[in-house]
């Protein structure tokens, strides 16, 4: 989905190497980087989610006249001979819920392209395997759910929740699809091309992969099966099978006419990777006014959003598709041309590994009587272009700004039990890499190495008894005002923190596929999926603890951090001290973000807990004084934060 996306794999390697010198598991990890590309055509190549694929076709069999029903009705009856445990017993099935034991044939529109690669492999899913029914279960939730949802917030957490179990059910998800652009549509040439031309584009081979030449493709190969399945000299057995290959090819078909009428997809044909995911969303979520090859005009949403009107806009076009169907099944339409060589088999073009359209002979009659129905597509990058918008992917450099406050539960000394407060604030640059929400609004990939200063306030707690009633600064705090270094670290995690840096070598060397299935995971939440985030009506929850984490260097300014200590016999002492304060973000919430086409600004609150560790401390008044021991600080903090990024 991603054409020019392999151009960015070297900026994208470069640029996490220079936010991680030290880690040489990282840099071996780098060497499989373009499965960042593969994951993001994966997830961008979504035009409307599995229920609504299935809707669109449940529509349009129903708005078929009694005659082609019933013709269609005879066509699947001899598909499913053989396969009846597997296949319902009529074409579609309305009522069809969660934990379905047999599949329709609407439901085949919504697995094919987004759960399977070719038809063949769609049928195999289909007939032989297991997990495409838990794929119906899931989505057969997904349906109820987003029908009950009350606002966007909802959506997007069902959308989560259904995808984090889709990756379990479907292992290959989110990393199936390859790097082309087979789910949209080709981006015109220029305003005044018209629609034979464009058609011709289309279909070309060598032409990118796109929707509405996939289309072509396996309808033209399912209506040549149809026409062998019309004649009457065809064994009983052998229309079996051609019949089940023909459903099988139009089905998968049928999934990319359907996708024409996403208008993420007639928006988001062009830019880089950053820019056609963010198109892809904006417009798939706010709409887009289109207007048809014919001159109709509407408004369209996408994957998640589908209206009624979307679904009946799409559902005549499918119907019209069917309709050519069944008119060469029933032997209505007779085609021209040697059928000799036509396999009855489904079609085994991978759509996934593959980036331009094969060679075919398209019936030019599509063009006329279904194609010009579907939506124009919009201009390519140049004068007249659609407005474009990002999403948070790639490299980026930006600053970060800080205000802390925390709970300290004792001092360095070793009888200094008193809680005290202290403030600080963090000025930092960061580098790093954007994947946030790349499967959905609920994921996090953000990559990050943060680098800074901060300066902390005396703490509120006091080394030495004081009366009452007076407020001293900081010469009797327990621990005194001063400054310090920051490094913090952002990574997602799979299981535990820190093992994509121990799995990466080896998987990236030994099995890639496995290490794109772990990234996407870690990237939305990890294998127990308790970080990915939770949308609301006032921002966005997430659970971060161990994903992030800091730690700040004190005593390495320009003067000694010192410290006076009393101990039980009133003796005070004056230290020099080295300590090191580790910080373990736990939740974070984001209130808002904001995005341009080139940089982030974010607002968020953390909470975390935090130990101060002190080390390479040592006595300098009284002289020759030794056993004084000092002790780990504990604190409890709230950041308050300010990200901006500038996306490269």
């Amino acid at each position: 989905v991603i054409p020019t996306a392999a151009s960015q794999i070297p900026l994208i390697r470069n640029s996490l190497i220079v936010v991680l010198p030290n880690l040489p598991a990282m840099k071996k990890i780098l060497k499989s980087v373009n499965f960042l590309v593969i994951l993001l055509s994966a997830l961008m190549s979504l035009g409307w989610i599995y229920p609504e694929h299935r809707t669109i076709g449940m529509k349009a069999v129903m708005k078929l006249s009694p005659e082609d029903r019933a013709m269609l009705d005879e066509m699947w009856a001899a598909a499913i001979k053989g396969h009846e445990d597997r296949l319902t017993g009529f074409v579609i099935d309305p009522g069809q819920g969660i934990r379905p034991t047999r599949l329709d044939f609407a439901a085949w529109m919504g697995i094919a392209g987004d759960h399977s690669c070719s038809p063949n492999e769609m049928l195999h899913s289909v007939l032989e395997s297991d997990w495409i029914l838990r794929v119906a279960d899931v989505v057969a939730q997904l349906r109820i759910n987003l029908e009950k949802a009350r606002n966007n917030s909802e959506i997007i957490n069902y959308i989560r929740n259904s995808d984090l179990r889709l990756q379990r059910v479907d292992e290959h998800y989110a990393t199936r699809a390859g790097s082309n652009s087979v789910h949209f549509l080709l981006a015109r040439k220029s305003f005044d091309q018209d629609v034979e031309l464009y058609f011709q584009d289309c279909f070309r081979q060598g032409t990118d992969l796109n929707a509405m030449g996939a289309y072509a493709y396996f309808h033209q190969l399912a209506i040549q099966k149809a026409a062998i399945f019309s004649k009457g000299e065809v064994a009983s057995s052998q229309k079996s099978a051609v019949m089940l290959a023909a459903l099988a090819d139009e089905a998968f078909a049928l999934h990319f006419l359907e996708d024409a009428f996403a208008s993420g997809h007639i928006a988001g044909t062009w830019g880089n990777a950053s820019q056609k995911k963010g198109t892809h969303d904006y417009y798939n979520e706010k709409g887009l006014e289109v207007v048809t090859w014919e001159g109709k005009k509407m408004v369209l949403q996408g994957d998640a959003y589908m209206s009624e009107r979307d679904a009946e806009a799409a559902s005549n076009v499918i119907k019209a598709s069917l309709e050519h169907l069944i008119s060469v099944a029933a032997g209505r339409v007779k085609l021209q041309g040697d059928l000799s060589n036509v396999s009855f088999q489904p079609d085994t073009f991978n759509v996934c590994r593959n980036n331009f359209m094969p060679a075919f002979q398209p019936d030019h009659t599509l063009v006329k009587s279904i194609l010009i129905h579907t939506p124009v597509s919009k201009l390519a990058s140049g004068i007249g272009e659609l407005p474009r918008f990002r999403s948070e992917i790639g490299p980026f450099v930006g600053v970060s700004a800080a205000m802390t406050g925390s709970t300290i539960f004792n001092g360095f000394g070793s009888d200094q039990k008193d809680p005290g407060a202290v403030a600080g604030l963090e000025a930092n640059l960061m580098l790093g890499l954007g994947l946030d929400g790349v499967l959905n609004e609920a994921g996090d990939g953000l990559i990050f190495l943060q680098m800074g200063w901060r300066q902390d306030s005396p703490s509120s707690n006091q080394f030495t008894n004081i009366s009452s009633g007076l407020r001293t600064n900081s010469l009797t705090a327990q621990i005194p005002g001063r400054s310090a270094y920051n490094l913090r670290l952002r990574l997602p995690f799979w299981l535990i923190p820190g093992d994509m840096l121990i799995a990466g070598p080896i998987l990236g060397i030994f099995a890639p596929a496995k290490l794109q299935q772990m990234a996407v995971t870690a990237g939305n939440g990890g294998l127990i999926p308790w970080q990915s985030g939770i949308a609301t009506g006032i921002g966005r929850f997430q659970f971060i603890l161990g994903r992030e984490a800091g730690i700040s260097f004190y005593g390495f300014g320009s003067m000694n951090d010192a410290l006076i200590l009393k101990d039980k016999s009133n003796q005070i002492y004056l230290l020099t001290i080295h300590s090191a304060k580790l910080d373990f973000p736990i939740l974070e919430y984001r209130p808002f973000r904001s995005y341009t086409e080139s940089q982030a600004s974010i607002f968020k609150v953390q909470f975390s807990f935090g130990v101060d560790v002190p080390y390479d401390y040592r006595v300098i008044s009284p002289e020759n004084v030794s056993g004084v021991k000092l002790h780990p600080i504990w604190d409890f903090t709230t950041k308050l934060v300010f990200n901006w990024r500038h996306y490269l």
